[in-house]
């Protein structure tokens, strides 16, 4: 109670200097640097005035980052600079390119993120992105729309984590996960319109000969213009793999001591009492408000406070982790833009991206708890109640596996779709052609 009042002192200390204009000098924009430097110095004495729960917030965000997070993301950070410096992703961009430009007008290199992004979860979707700005294989324009829809949850943290975990309700992974990419797919299409009037890059499939051929000379050229030995590509690779997991385990340790600081100072409990009303309106259960509240700084504390909501439906429940889960929480937005920093990729769409998933999540996730109710409720696969996060080589082992399985099926699935639309253009040509000749 306390830190709350002296946060609202702090609040309405400020108000009146932008009021009477003390100190600001008559510039609105220094408020918001020294609100960042208040909060800052608030968040500090905390810490000093609770270094227990300062100390088991930041080991909490340890173990989680080291036994889960480090060994599941590694493998695949490392695997995504290797075929990107073999020019794999160059092929690619040249076959794929017929299905990613017309569906959601980025380039057919964004196919690889697309599958990565699905099949691994945060937040190697923005890794990729700005690995693909930065190789010029983008645009501006075209990394921003990639970013905000391909940067998503893993399957095996919804099925295992959330559903059985968590909720101890196993039927609940599919219609959370369904909801998570039916809501990214749709996302997609309607970032296709986000600054139309904006040139596109130059399209990777143009060019005379078969698509094969042209994707084969992609991938011949672009290992040609990288020209490391692969030594030196793995060595590349780990180390920069490495350095990027270091930074995401720094945003976790941070953001679980900040969240913990929070709770214990009242403010997630303030701030999910004026969230109740809307909650109310949306015909959700205002029960939920302080996990929702968790959930926009922290998806694993969000969810994991959704579950623990006592009087609470189990639809209900779900609703909140689909929304939870797609917003994402600040944490991972804090991933994402050390991430983009040194692009010129803008985190402002990408935020805004996430509020609008997080509604069609919870849309989705309300239409297949509801019409499609009954069908879901077969689908449930037990083989999931083996996926719950554990520190072990046996789980690091079937995670990685499963993930690499499902990036392979989805990059197969967007390789046949690309065949047949090639296909189907190429006898329409020559339909065309024979008529004129006649």
């Amino acid at each position: 109670m306390l830190y709350i009042i002296a946060l609202a002192v702090m609040m309405l200390f400020f108000y009146l200097l932008y009021r009477l204009r003390l100190t600001l000098g008559g510039h609105k924009r220094h408020l918001v640097t020294y609100s960042l430097a208040l909060l800052a110095l608030f968040l500090t004495l905390s810490m000093v005035r609770f270094p227990q729960e300062a100390f088991s917030a930041s080991v909490a965000g340890l173990e989680v980052w080291w036994h889960i997070v480090f060994p599941a993301l590694l493998p695949f950070f490392v695997f995504s600079q290797i075929l990107i410096g073999l020019g794999v992703v160059h092929m690619m961009g040249v076959f794929l390119e017929p299905v990613m430009r017309p569906v959601f007008n980025v380039p057919g290199a964004g196919s690889f993120v697309l599958a990565m992004g699905l099949a691994s979860g945060f937040p190697i979707g923005a890794v990729l992105t700005a690995e693909l700005r930065e190789r010029k294989l983008c645009n501006r324009v075209e990394a921003e729309r990639l970013l905000s829809f391909t940067n998503t949850a893993d399957p095996l943290f919804m099925f295992g984590a959330v559903a059985v975990g968590m909720l101890g309700f196993p039927q609940a992974g599919l219609p959370i996960s369904l909801a998570h990419y039916l809501s990214s797919i749709t996302l997609g299409l309607l970032l296709r319109f986000y600054r139309r009037g904006e040139p596109n890059s130059p399209d990777s499939a143009a060019g005379r000969g078969r698509l094969l051929a042209r994707a084969l000379q992609a991938l011949v050229q672009a290992r040609a213009e990288d020209g490391r030995p692969l030594g030196q590509l793995m060595g590349d690779a780990i180390r920069k793999s490495i350095n990027t997991l270091m930074l995401i385990g720094g945003f976790i340790i941070l953001f679980s001591v900040i969240i913990r600081i929070l709770d214990i100072a009242g403010v997630i409990d303030l701030l999910g009492y004026f969230f109740e009303p809307l909650l109310k309106w949306s015909g959700l259960n205002p029960d939920l408000a302080p996990a929702l509240i968790s959930g926009m700084f922290e998806i694993d504390l969000g969810c994991q406070f959704t579950a623990d909501a006592a009087g609470v439906a189990m639809g209900d429940k779900i609703i909140a982790c689909s929304m939870i889960i797609a917003f994402s929480g600040f944490s991972v937005h804090a991933q994402v833009a050390s991430i983009i920093s040194k692009s010129d990729i803008r985190i402002v769409p990408y935020i805004l991206a996430r509020l609008v998933h997080a509604f069609l999540a919870g849309v989705y996730a309300a239409l297949l708890l509801g019409p499609a109710g009954a069908i879901l409720g077969r689908l449930a696969l037990p083989v999931f109640l083996q996926t719950r996060p554990v520190g072990s080589f046996s789980f690091w082992w079937a995670r990685t596996a499963y993930m690499l399985n499902q990036f392979i099926l989805l990059l197969g699935f967007l390789a046949v779709v690309a065949a047949v639309l090639y296909m189907i253009r190429a006898i329409r040509l020559a339909f065309f052609f024979s008529r004129t000749r006649i």
